[in-house]
């Protein structure tokens, strides 16, 4: 045999033996590439823009063509004409799913542009809700390690529906606290381990570890428990098929309505299926089958409609806090450590500015900053639901100062911008503000050893900015002066300074005043609440129609101080122990136990008159007496909700 025979036969199997290697590789890049959504479109399907099927047919002119889609939508945006920019836009995503910028439009458009098109606050927060829908299950999903999409939803999330810059931000507020009470359920009751850190930390771990050791699928929840998926067969016959965040709707509004002193009329107007759906919570055969089923629904859907994963949803309370998934900046923050998370892996010298790690991480300290102003969440889901007078109001999280602190150093390593040798970076201007708030609210608070911690951290923290020549002698002041300064001229104009003041002094007034018998102190610190919200409500509350006049723009704390401190004493009392909560309550006027009694007869009635029983208490009556006048304090509480409403629907009807 002649070489040359020789060595064709040889390049000839060569050739054979990569075609049939690479036909198996290719098999499986296919099989991959379909699990994870990342091929591209090649069939148009019902309800497909027309642009999608002729973009199928030009084969291998795709691109060109959908160039020439992306250039057209651009300059119908750019004139206004915002839902056919959106058409063109689903569009491209069909088209070619790997295109992150025409997710990011596509999505911006509907949460901006086209929601403040619409007439009310409801449907502004449908295109809202689209936007980040859009982004959250399927432009992630195609693009799972994609940074520009995580850090473009959690903005939204911080901007749009934390922020105030919205008129309706407000109903966004509340609606999300609607939509996560019904996918999460309720987050778990106030108690005495939220007074440190690491217990509620702990408390909120425990809780989502129910979900993420929940079985994977109702199959498998029905072989452990077959009264489970027999109880599924009768919510599905009973509610014709609803979905399953309807189902989990019905059940919470059904929980919601049943602690509300309001449940007699509710219960009164109930239909034929609700009954028949509160039958069914009673039932005794499913008792053990309720909360399984609960618990395994919910994860599939945290999984499968939300694209989380429950884990690191209890890896990031863990690092940052106990997070209350009601907040939109919870989800802030989790979209963008997500982000950078799954993007690091793809981080290099050459890529780092396209891939923005250093905007993508302010947005998370930005929501460490938000839940320390106002992650401590007040929502009544029956109220929201019924049009109630009180649903949703924030407060300080003293939990996410620590936080702040603990990342910044993480994040700060990370950023090529903010290097020690600039005389002024934005995280450290960022965290001397988040430092003076913390100093401030501990002091109004009167935990004189944090207020002096971090006032002692706000003039020694390393890579400090040095471009004020005065900085140094401002936080060398002693820190009584220090407080009053703060005070004066453009920081008592911010709201999140007024709405920290008020919160912390009344804090202080309930804990060192009432618990600690020292009249003077609540005195003191309740009438300089009074004053600050007073001063809130004429330098920053508006009522805006956008909203149905309902609301204001800035409006965190309710307008009536008498609510403000009476709801706030509510929740406060709920986090001690039973000595220190009969304590504080004995000792308050009857105006704030009125707000409280109800809430302390739904927590702890039960059991301390069992208790009483067994000769271990006095009964509960005893222990917290009802104050005179409740009678007339809920019908007040009715009156001023009705009345608002009313103010609300007549708005809407102009």
């Amino acid at each position: 045999m002649k070489r040359d025979t020789m060595v064709q036969l040889v390049a000839l199997v060569v050739v054979l033996v990569s075609l049939g290697l690479s036909g198996g590789v290719s098999r499986a890049l296919t099989n991959s590439a379909g699990r994870s959504q990342l091929s591209y479109t090649d069939s148009a399907e019902a309800g497909d823009p027309p642009e999608v099927a002729l973009g199928i047919a030009m084969g291998a002119f795709r691109g060109v063509f959908v160039n020439i889609l992306w250039y057209r939508a651009n300059e119908m945006k750019e004139q206004g004409y915002y839902y056919e920019a959106m058409e063109l836009a689903r569009a491209i995503t069909k088209l070619q799913p790997r295109f992150p910028q025409v997710w990011v439009f596509h999505a911006w458009n509907m949460a901006y542009n086209i929601s403040v098109k619409t007439q009310t606050p409801e449907e502004r927060w449908q295109w809202v809700q689209a936007g980040i829908r859009l982004l959250r299950s399927e432009g992630i999903r195609a693009n799972p390690n994609n940074l520009l999409l995580h850090k473009e939803l959690a903005w939204i999330f911080l901007h749009k529906v934390a922020g105030v810059t919205d008129d309706a931000n407000q109903t966004y507020k509340r609606k999300l606290a609607e939509e996560w009470t019904v996918v999460l359920g309720e987050p778990p009751a106030r108690s005495a381990a939220d007074r440190t850190r690491e217990g509620a930390i702990g408390k909120y771990v425990d809780w989502l570890q129910t979900f993420a050791d929940a079985p994977e699928t109702l199959e498998q929840l029905g072989a452990a428990l077959p009264k489970a998926v027999e109880l599924w067969q009768r919510l599905e016959a009973l509610t014709d098929g609803q979905d399953v965040m309807g189902i989990l709707r019905r059940y919470e509004s059904h929980r919601a309505m049943r602690r509300s002193v309001f449940r007699a009329g509710a219960e009164a107007s109930m239909g034929e299926r609700n009954r028949a759906f509160s039958a069914l919570m009673d039932d005794p055969q499913y008792a053990e089958a309720w909360p399984a089923l609960l618990t395994q629904l919910r994860k599939r859907l945290l999984i499968d409609e939300y694209n989380m994963e429950p884990n690191r949803m209890i890896r990031y309370t863990r690092k940052y806090g106990p997070i209350d998934w009601r907040h939109p900046a919870s989800h802030a923050l989790y979209w963008s450590a997500r982000g950078v998370e799954e993007s690091l892996s793809r981080w290099t010298e050459d890529n780092k500015g396209d891939f923005d790690f250093i905007n993508a991480d302010r947005v998370s300290i930005q929501s460490l900053q938000e839940l320390y102003r106002s992650g401590d969440v007040y929502f009544n889901f029956f109220d929201s639901i019924a049009g109630g007078l009180r649903p949703y109001q924030l407060g300080p999280n003293a939990h996410f100062v620590e936080s702040y602190g603990d990342v910044l150093g993480e994040l700060i390593a990370r950023s090529w911008a903010d290097i020690d040798k600039r005389p002024y970076t934005v995280y450290a201007a960022g965290y001397e503000n988040f430092l003076r708030d913390a100093v401030r609210f501990f002091y109004r608070r009167g935990q004189m050893d944090l207020a002096n911690k971090y006032y002692k951290e706000l003039g020694t923290f390393p890579g400090q900015n040095v471009n004020d020549p005065f900085y140094q002698i401002d936080v060398s002041t002693p820190i009584d002066q220090f407080v009053i300064d703060e005070l004066k001229e453009d920081r008592i104009r911010s709201p999140y300074v007024l709405v920290s003041e008020v919160v912390g002094s009344l804090q202080g007034a309930f804990v060192d005043g009432l618990l600690a018998g020292d009249d003077e102190l609540f005195r003191k610190n309740f009438q300089w609440a009074g004053q600050a919200h007073k001063y809130y409500m004429e330098t920053q509350v508006r009522d805006v129609v956008a909203d149905g006049g309902a609301d204001t723009r800035t409006g965190v704390l309710d307008p009536d101080f008498r609510i403000v401190a009476g709801d706030l004493f509510a929740r406060t009392i709920q986090l001690m122990h039973l000595d220190e909560a009969a304590n504080m309550y004995g000792r308050a006027p009857v105006e704030l136990q009125r707000f409280a009694y109800d809430f302390l007869a739904a927590a702890w009635k039960d059991e301390i008159d069992r208790l009483a029983e067994a000769g271990q208490s006095e009964p509960f009556d005893v222990v917290f007496t009802e104050p005179a006048g409740m009678d007339e304090h809920r019908a007040w509480i009715a009156r001023v909700a009705a009345a608002r409403q009313k103010k609300s629907t007549d708005v809407q009807q102009k």
